[in-house]
């Protein structure tokens, strides 16, 4: 499996489509699509990022981060595709979300799901992701489900401070 990924516009024509598929896939699970509003501008670097992952040279996952202030940040459109589903996908584009974040000074990420999306719940769990309060477009919708990570400082992982003192020694 050739898995990698890279940065895109949120307007690229692959984007669009995924995004686009996503939000079919909203309508079934929830009766419509996710109504918060996405300024494509906002994914564009320093502001946010987004990527997206190609699995064998096609398309098949995305996600981006949005800055919400100097520190934090929100996920948005994490997306596999039905056919590519169950590889760790999604957890390689999360890996590279909070990544990216981190190099740009991001110490806090955010994002909501629903409890019709069960998988991405496990997701964010598994990922050391914890509730928070409500926020944005769906703080007061009562079936909205909340996440937060606070990031490592970009050098501070736990792995790269055992390599540093394994490389002094």
């Amino acid at each position: 499996m050739g898995f990698e990924l890279e940065v895109r516009p949120y307007d690229d024509p692959d984007v669009r489509r995924m995004v686009d598929e996503v939000q079919a896939e909203y309508v079934v699970r929830y009766g419509g699509p996710d109504a918060a509003a996405v300024d494509p501008a906002e994914f564009s670097p320093p502001g946010g990022l987004f990527v997206v992952g190609l699995l064998d040279g096609v398309p098949v996952a995305t996600g981006g981060w949005r800055r919400l202030d100097a520190t934090s940040a929100e996920i948005k459109r994490m997306y596999v595709s039905v056919g590519a589903r169950r590889r760790g996908l999604s957890r390689l584009v999360l890996a590279e979300l909070e990544r990216s974040a981190a190099t740009a000074g991001i110490t806090e990420l955010v994002l909501n799901t629903g409890p019709e999306q069960p998988e991405a719940i496990a997701l964010y769990q598994s990922a050391a992701y914890l509730p928070i309060p409500g926020f944005g477009h769906y703080a007061c919708h009562e079936d909205a489900v909340f996440f937060g990570k606070t990031l490592e400082p970009e050098g501070n992982s736990a792995t790269e401070q055992l390599a540093g003192t394994q490389r002094q020694q």
